[in-house]
């Protein structure tokens, strides 16, 4: 019979989850003791206390003063996952280009376990946004990521999803999101109605290399306020073009 130490939960190995378990609740909330992990997790202390002295000896968690905090060495493995293609170093530096230029957040986000996932990020509190996970289907980037796929690979991701509403807006019906994607493939990009979020706007590009293959989407938003039908369809449009075949062009010629 398995034990917490090399325990099988029948969909993946127990020990693993509960490891995870405690560095999603320091990410969520640094600085925390063993006994608010205790609390938190609801594992036992022992457990807890198992886990963190493994991940402190690692070096992926740290420990001042009785408090843990998550260590350095998730950066280097975040580092290698964001420059893992040579297209992500080129579309990190396509994001900050726009981000300066525009002024606005600018996002490069690719598709990973039906998620959008922030690769890139060009604003306020940039970093922490870095792996952070979002709907495709809410998403202006999310939307160009899914125009990529065929109909019944997007059929499958709303099966799987239930196309959860985040605001009164979010397209929740299959054929209404067909349309939208049909729309977005004319087109050639996406726009965000407010629909991860109340009065906020964006608008997304698809990303390709110098072999047409699909790379990510690259995007911008901001407040409805200022992201007025003009300024997102005729002014941002053409510069997310312009940014995405800067992209395409530097991975042809270096």
């Amino acid at each position: 019979m398995g034990t917490d130490r090399d325990g099988d939960d029948g969909a993946g190995v127990s020990t693993t989850r509960k490891t995870f378990r405690l560095l999603e609740t320091l990410k969520d909330e640094e600085g925390v003791t063993i006994a608010d992990l205790t609390e938190r997790t609801t594992l036992p202390k022992s457990t807890v206390y198992r886990h963190l002295q493994t991940l402190t000896e690692l070096g992926y968690v740290i420990e001042r003063d009785g408090r843990y905090y998550v260590g350095f060495r998730f950066v280097e493995l975040g580092e290698q996952a964001r420059s893992r293609k040579a297209g992500y170093t080129a579309a990190k530096r396509a994001v900050f280009e726009l981000g300066k230029e525009t002024d606005e957040r600018a996002v490069f986000i690719v598709e990973e376990d039906d998620d959008a996932v922030y690769v890139h990020r060009y604003g306020s509190l940039s970093n922490s946004m870095i792996g952070q996970r979002r709907p495709l289907h809410s998403m202006a980037s999310g939307k160009v990521i899914l125009a990529e796929w065929d109909d019944d690979a997007v059929a499958n991701y709303a099966e799987r999803t239930g196309l959860e509403a985040h605001t009164s807006n979010t397209i929740t019906d299959l054929g209404a999101l067909f349309d939208e994607l049909e729309r977005v493939r004319d087109r050639g990009y996406a726009v965000n109605e407010q629909e991860h979020m109340e009065g906020l706007r964006g608008i997304a590009v698809p990303v390709y290399t110098p072999h047409d293959e699909f790379l990510g989407s690259l995007a911008v938003f901001g407040p409805t306020s200022r992201f007025t039908d003009t300024y997102v369809h005729d002014d941002l449009a053409a510069r997310l073009r312009d940014k995405a075949g800067e992209i395409k062009v530097t991975l042809a010629y270096g």
